[in-house]
């Protein structure tokens, strides 16, 4: 399955409503994303507005606006924790930035993410190809 551009309208909705917000911007799946502590708080995913959500939140956003779909980048593989916003939350100025916010503080309440030390990757196991004896 092909992947599909952001919409640029979407882009710079996210962008704006970022700007200032205790967050670093960076690409994920080639889509803007948005992190903080280290983790993943907010992004785009094609025409999907996404966020982490804690259980209280997905709970609370739940019973307003449904069932929140699980962002899922791959057929199959959900994301836990990260779930797809629907569009007439982000219409909505004032509640938009409230779940941003909330979703912003649960992932500063998580403890910071372990930065990846760089080297080198660790040779693969000998005899483990097809047709070779261990």
């Amino acid at each position: 399955m092909k992947w599909v551009k952001a919409p640029e309208a979407l882009k710079a909705f996210i962008e704006k409503a970022m700007e200032g917000k205790p967050c670093e911007k960076r690409p994920m799946f080639g889509y803007p994303a948005f992190f903080t502590n280290g983790y993943m708080s907010v992004g785009l995913f094609q025409d999907k507005l996404f966020t982490r959500l804690s259980p209280s939140q997905q709970e609370s956003l739940g019973k307003r606006y449904g069932p929140l779909p699980n962002l899922e980048p791959m057929a199959g593989r959900p994301m836990a924790g990260y779930f797809v916003l629907p569009e007439r939350l982000y219409k909505d100025a004032a509640a938009f930035d409230a779940v941003i916010d909330e979703a912003l503080s649960f992932a500063q309440s998580l403890p910071p993410k372990a930065k990846k030390r760089p080297g080198k990757t660790p040779p693969a196991k000998r005899g483990t190809k097809k047709g070779r004896e261990g």
